[in-house]
């Protein structure tokens, strides 16, 4: 049989994991996810593991944070006080919010903390820190 290998396209069926067990994306009562390795749409890691398995092969790939979505940046959260929110904005912890950077790009945020007088948005991507852990079966490969 073929194995995988880069440039060619392949349909996965994923299940992804923190250490702790809890699943946060699944493709098992969906369509399988379909890409081409080295495009790079996928993690690095995540890609790197599906490489050189076979069709029907299953497979566990854990990710350390530098192959995934990278560690947490401190840099990328701030306490700003509430009176420079918009008013229409509401401030509860997990909150997300979309803002407009001046160049026109858009950030995500979270609100992570706040008390009476301010709010701590984070922009790490909310996976970012944490090793993930994926179960793979590799359906096709094209």
């Amino acid at each position: 049989m073929s194995q995988a290998k880069e440039e060619d396209t392949v349909k996965i069926h994923y299940t992804g994991r923190l250490e702790n067990g809890e699943v946060f994306v699944t493709t098992k009562e969906g369509e399988p996810l379909e890409f081409a390795l080295g495009s790079g749409r996928i993690i690095p890691g995540f890609e790197k593991g599906i490489i050189g398995m076979e069709a029907g092969e299953t497979k566990t790939i854990a990710v350390p944070p530098r192959e995934a979505y990278g560690p947490r940046g401190k840099q990328l959260i701030v306490t700003i006080e509430k009176v420079n929110l918009p008013e229409q904005i509401s401030t509860t912890i997990g909150q997300r919010l979309k803002i407009q950077s001046p160049d026109g790009s858009h950030i995500d945020l979270v609100i992570s903390d706040m008390d009476e007088d301010t709010v701590t948005l984070d922009a790490n991507h909310p996976l970012a820190g944490n090793t993930l852990v994926f179960e793979v079966e590799l359906v096709e490969i094209a």
